[in-house]
């Protein structure tokens, strides 16, 4: 079992940054295939950004290549998401997420551990 407990967010304008961080507790943390999953009001569930569960392997959805980076400690039990040149459309409450495995994806069948969120605003 891992519990996941997410923070770093909140009311940025367009174009700065931010960090988010997941905390993750647990023994099997570096076990775990993790991912940034967001959600927007009134909006379906998205996978931004996933890694390996040795940190060698990250995915990105096609809307934030470039803009946000996605990392981990296993010493630590730690997830980080830097988000770069923030845009409006980024707004949404953000989740870590993981499930026992290898390689990273953005298929969220897989996913087994979540948080419970942070919400992140951009304004334009």
């Amino acid at each position: 079992q891992v519990q996941l407990v997410e923070s770093g967010g909140g009311l940025v304008q367009a174009g700065d940054s931010l960090r988010l961080s997941c905390a993750a507790s647990g023994r099997t943390f570096g076990s775990c295939v993790m991912a940034w999953v967001r959600q927007a009001p009134g909006k379906e569930r998205e996978f931004v950004a996933s890694i390996s569960r040795s940190g060698v392997s990250v995915v990105y959805k096609d809307s934030v290549k470039g803009r946000f980076t996605i990392s981990r400690d296993n010493a630590k039990n730690t997830l980080s998401l830097q988000m770069n040149s923030l845009k409006s459309e980024d707004t949404a409450v953000y989740y870590c997420a993981g499930f026992e495995g290898r390689g990273a994806t953005l298929q969220q069948n897989y996913y087994t551990y979540w948080g419970q969120g942070t919400q992140v605003t951009v304004s334009s």
